[in-house]
């Protein structure tokens, strides 16, 4: 199959585009995040975690490990409060509960080797389940949801961690 001129002509028209638009990002002071000196790799394999209290602390530290990595030296530590609360979302004529709301809430500060505060914050986010089946079906369906609300904090907290760790002091020479 025979590329015509015309398509041919578009798609060099778009990779100029493409070149333009990233050559802009670029002079804008743009860096990828996960690019060699980017804040996710300046976070992998530095960061300690704090120890787990809890099954879902234990569940956050494990998503969090599988995204920056066992801390082999420490350059920044990670300080965590996790708050997970269930609440009745859909009761039926009868009062019984036929969905539950569970809402997590993560607040975090992420420190230097030195205790020095680089950044803090809070993440929040939710999700459902459905208590419609049998007590062991609705067991199982609560337990997913805590796994769920606490893989959805990791995801905000690294996005939010990576988009707010202060680019490193660069000497001038």
């Amino acid at each position: 199959m025979s590329l015509s001129k015309s398509s041919l002509a578009r798609r060099n028209v778009l990779k100029s585009l493409a070149g333009i638009g990233l050559a802009g990002l670029a002079a804008c002071g743009f860096s990828p995040a996960y690019a060699p000196g980017g804040a996710a790799s300046r976070l992998h394999g530095r960061t300690l975690l704090p120890d787990p209290n809890s099954e879902e602390s234990y569940l956050l530290i494990r998503e969090l490990e599988q995204r920056l990595g066992r801390a082999g030296s420490v350059d920044y530590a990670l300080e965590l409060t996790l708050r997970i609360s269930e609440s009745r979302l859909a009761v039926n004529a009868a009062n019984d509960t036929t969905r539950f709301r569970v809402s997590g809430d993560l607040d975090y500060k992420l420190r230097d080797a030195s205790g020095a505060l680089l950044t803090e914050g809070q993440v929040t986010n939710f999700t459902g389940y459905s208590a419609t089946g049998s007590t062991v079906a609705t067991q199982a369906a609560g337990r997913a949801a805590r796994a769920r609300i606490v893989t959805m904090l990791a995801d905000l907290l690294m996005s939010r961690l990576i988009a707010e760790l202060p680019a490193p002091a660069t000497a001038e020479t």
